[in-house]
């Protein structure tokens, strides 16, 4: 979808689960903080890189990636949708650990996140962040 779609609609990326996902989300978002003015998009491509990754570990189907701003601050929302019906957690840090920080990185980065679920089944986890 294309920054000049209506701004009624919100803008909607539908990946499927693999390798390519996160990268195509990150290119998502950025074209999106352009069209919005901003230049500094680095928290929000960090974000969406590991919502994505984690729905495409640990969720179920397509991951659906939608960006839009927030109509009290201005700020910019994150949702990543799965099919999955188990919910991020922040782990405890394990220094040995190759994996699982993803979550952690996102309590730490956003302005505020969570998750709820979704009515058809599955769930989106959010994340807020400056622009």
């Amino acid at each position: 979808m294309s920054p000049t779609s209506f701004a009624s609609e919100v803008p909607t990326l539908v990946l499927e689960p693999d390798d390519r996902a996160p990268g195509l989300a990150r290119r998502f978002l950025a074209e999106w903080f352009r069209e919005w003015g901003s230049l500094d998009d680095y928290i929000g491509r960090v974000l969406v890189s590991e919502l994505v990754t984690n729905s495409c570990v640990h969720g179920e189907g397509p991951v659906v990636v939608r960006v839009f701003r927030d109509e009290w601050d201005g700020g910019a929302v994150i949702e990543v949708w799965d099919g999955g019906n188990g919910r991020p957690v922040v782990c405890t840090e394990d220094v040995q650990a190759t994996s699982g920080r993803g979550v952690f990185m996102v309590s730490e980065l956003a302005l505020s996140w969570g998750t709820r679920p979704l009515v058809e089944g599955g769930k989106v986890t959010w994340a807020k962040c400056g622009l």
